[in-house]
């Protein structure tokens, strides 16, 4: 079935008591058992939930793979992931990536001897420097955040092969209909599925995706035991979501385009990155690798001033000012004082990242609307 299908029925079937055609939500912590030990499958929620099994068959579907499991949130996902190390293990990590990814890997799992080191990941080839015998992970963003950067994953994953490690790779800017990172080589790819997959900004939750049968029984045995699960409600929201991720993946992508190409031509922008325009580095490869380029945009101002890139994202009316991204509407945001403000100052200027900064998530909104949004707001002194 093409994607568009499987976005609607993978993994769903009409509920066998009703008929009704929407996955239930089975709104229960345990379940009756016929005699000790024998069951249907379900025992307790923590384990498996019918409605959370039907999402997971699903997300597994759109990212080809034989395996997906659900989480509480994508720092859940990634905190099970990272639970698969032992002290002293190693990981090379791209050095422009999302905020919360960083704390967590410095301020959490680095007490635990677990060792990061923040590589920019543009040519590939240049992670092989920082790969010794302690190494066991490569994390990789693409489109990286908030600098949109493109990482060549079929690369990362050639490297990784010959280096016995594992490929984790953040689809979350993506989403299944633009990239598909297992068919590149992946080992792992994981989701914030708050974000494109829920596409509504109003559920919170974490995916990851394997073909790797042994790495999947390890984190489902650490889901079990830890707990990291979301529930029945969150599940059914996401599955409702990805019945229309297609339809607004291409709306993204449109208004995304229109948008960076207005912002370009914009005096008062220095410099635009989005994947999409020839000259970004590695637009090669994002062609290459992606089916298109995405709504999300991030640029600086003229002058290079925080306080200018404060009272423009301040003065927006359609966009609306605000952490997150992915959903249907569009929101701005300051990434050095908001989503990677847990990043030291010195380290996110060293990747690119300056106080000027500012993140676009294009929605699904009239364009016009939108870019006389931007304009009235650039406009402000």
């Amino acid at each position: 079935m093409k994607f568009a299908t499987r976005a609607i029925h993978a993994g769903q079937e009409p509920d066998p008591a009703t008929g009704a055609i929407m996955t239930p939500i089975y709104q229960t912590s345990t379940y009756v058992q016929e005699s000790p030990g024998k069951h249907k499958g379900y025992a307790y929620a923590r384990g498996k939930n019918p409605t959370r099994v039907a999402l997971e068959k699903c997300i597994a579907s759109l990212e080809n793979a034989k395996h997906a499991l659900c989480f509480s949130s994508g720092q859940g996902a990634e905190d099970t992931i990272m639970k698969l190390l032992r002290p002293g293990d190693e990981v090379v990590a791209t050095d422009d990536l999302y905020g919360g990814s960083y704390r967590m890997f410095t301020k959490v799992f680095a007490h635990y001897g677990i060792v990061f080191h923040f590589v920019n990941m543009q040519d590939a080839q240049d992670i092989r420097k920082h790969i010794n015998s302690k190494t066991k992970l490569l994390w990789v963003e693409t489109p990286t955040n908030p600098l949109m950067k493109i990482i060549d994953v079929r690369a990362c994953a050639s490297i990784a092969k010959e280096s016995g490690l594992m490929l984790v790779v953040d689809n979350t800017f993506a989403s299944p209909y633009l990239q598909n990172p297992l068919d590149l080589g992946a080992t792992m790819v994981m989701h914030s599925a708050t974000k494109y997959l829920g596409g509504h900004s109003d559920v919170v939750m974490g995916a990851v995706c394997t073909n790797d049968e042994k790495i999947y029984e390890e984190l489902a045995f650490i889901t079990n035991s830890c707990g990291p699960v979301p529930g029945p409600m969150d599940s059914f929201l996401v599955l409702r979501g990805l019945k229309t991720l297609h339809v607004r993946m291409q709306a993204h992508c449109k208004n995304g385009k229109e948008i960076a190409h207005f912002l370009r031509q914009h005096p008062r922008i220095a410099k635009v990155h989005w994947p999409g325009f020839e000259d970004h580095p590695n637009h090669a490869i994002a062609k290459s690798q992606m089916r298109d380029f995405g709504g999300m945009i991030s640029f600086t101002m003229k002058g290079d001033s925080m306080e200018e890139a404060f009272r423009m994202a301040s003065s927006t009316k359609v966009f609306s000012l605000a952490e997150s991204l992915g959903g249907v509407e569009s929101l701005i945001g300051h990434p050095a004082s908001m989503t990677h403000a847990s990043i030291p100052k010195a380290e996110r200027e060293k990747s690119g990242v300056s106080d000027s900064l500012i993140r676009l998530s294009v929605g699904i909104e009239d364009v016009e609307d939108l870019i006389g949004d931007l304009k009235q707001a650039l406009d402000v002194k």
